[in-house]
């Protein structure tokens, strides 16, 4: 890995704890305006001290994100779908290489549906954003996303598309817990990063599941949902932050939680 490429990776998986607390707010690019995201700067302002990086697109960095911050970007350049449309699997690069230079993204992610109609294209998107990542030394996340005809997320499945997103040569991979996610991570020789999924019923679960996956493994965490719909976004992303930097327990985490709360 070439020196460039070593140091955009280490704004993002920070060196002193091998861990990420990545904030996603890249929703809207098929959700359009979810509920907490509207107001996308509103949202982002207050929890950029406390993310490691952020997951997003131009459009929202552009017009929702201070240029003078120094918190890394994952820049996702892939989409083309919609949330009403036909079939969400049926992305393409949305984003080119020269695009997320000018931006100083420190990575691009891309979503690769396997076991979908679009398999073979997504996956072929995936080869061609590494070659061009390569020339420009930016990292590829790739996102083993869940097209609408695939409601499984077991070990198998999460295995297979890690180890093939690895094998086309990401750097770093996303994608959803699991039952035997240890077996996830021991198939994949890039980082792991979880995905925080739906809206959980409470904090402690959201923390459990941060707990769980740094327990198995996992890199890290791209959390949105369960960040910044809490009634307690700041509070929140500290308690996320104790578990995966500081090995907190979810329920320690959770009293980090509460004590943030009444200070708020």
């Amino acid at each position: 890995m070439d020196w460039g490429m070593k140091n955009r990776l280490s704004q993002i998986i920070k060196p002193e704890t091998g861990h990420t607390v990545m904030l996603a707010v890249d929703h809207g690019y098929f959700l359009g305006p979810t509920s907490k995201l509207e107001d996308a700067q509103k949202t982002i302002e207050p929890l950029l001290p406390y993310a490691d990086a952020l997951m997003l697109t131009r459009g929202i960095l552009r017009s929702s994100v201070d240029p003078e911050s120094a918190v890394p970007v994952v820049l996702r350049v892939s989409g083309g779908t919609s949330i009403i449309g036909k079939d969400l699997s049926n992305e393409e690069i949305t984003t080119s290489m020269e695009e997320a230079v000018r931006l100083n993204a420190a990575a691009v992610a891309l979503s690769i549906f396997v076991g979908t109609d679009y398999e073979r294209q997504t996956l072929v998107n995936l080869s061609s954003l590494v070659d061009r990542g390569m020339e420009y030394g930016i990292p590829v996340l790739a996102v083993t996303a869940v097209g609408k005809e695939l409601g499984k997320r077991d070990v198998r499945f999460l295995s297979l598309s890690c180890r093939i997103a690895a094998e086309l040569g990401a750097s770093f991979v996303k994608t959803y817990y699991c039952d035997e996610f240890e077996k996830v991570v021991e198939g994949c020789p890039v980082p792991v990063v979880i995905a925080g999924g739906p809206k959980l019923e409470t904090e402690l679960d959201a923390l459990k599941l941060a707990n769980d996956a740094i327990q198995k493994g996992a890199t890290g965490v791209d959390m949105g949902r369960n960040i910044w719909q809490s009634k307690f976004p700041v509070p929140m992303i500290k308690s996320v932050r104790a578990v995966v930097h500081e090995k907190a327990s979810p329920e320690e985490a959770l009293e980090i939680f509460k004590k943030s709360k009444s200070e708020t």
